[in-house]
């Protein structure tokens, strides 16, 4: 894959199901480490986030189907895809992210960015012609 090219499927999947950077590295590091049980202590460690930023990135993962809850472990989760292609769609969209980390990340960015501008275009004043 060129560098600078992110197929068109991720880029699809990245628009509509990947709600942000935080959101995003979260996903990756629980894929890397599949086994292990995350709570909201740990990601706020390793992701340098508040604990209830943390809480809140566990419920839409789980909510999403990529993470479920840790058998055993109240508050935690672990990564666990719903369904094969889910898993399939996340373990291209590390090999996309890995090699194309400021694409990726700007692509991100510029979704949310439009949200905020839509949402203050709804506050502007227009003059009645």
């Amino acid at each position: 894959m060129a560098p600078h090219a992110i197929p068109d499927d991720i880029r699809r999947f990245i628009m509509l199901r990947i709600p942000s950077i935080p959101y995003l590295e979260a996903l990756l590091l629980m894929r890397e480490n599949p086994s292990q049980a995350w709570n909201s202590h740990g990601l706020a460690q390793r992701l340098y986030l508040p604990i209830p930023d943390c809480d809140a990135l566990l419920e839409q993962l789980h909510k999403a189907g990529v993470a479920a809850p840790a058998p055993g472990m109240a508050g935690s989760c672990r990564y666990a895809p719903a369904e094969p292609r889910l898993a399939g769609m996340l373990d291209q969209l590390a090999r996309v992210y890995a090699r194309n980390l400021v694409e990726v990340s700007t692509l991100i960015h510029s979704k949310t960015n439009k949200k905020a501008q839509l949402f203050a275009d709804a506050f502007v004043w227009r003059k009645d012609k």
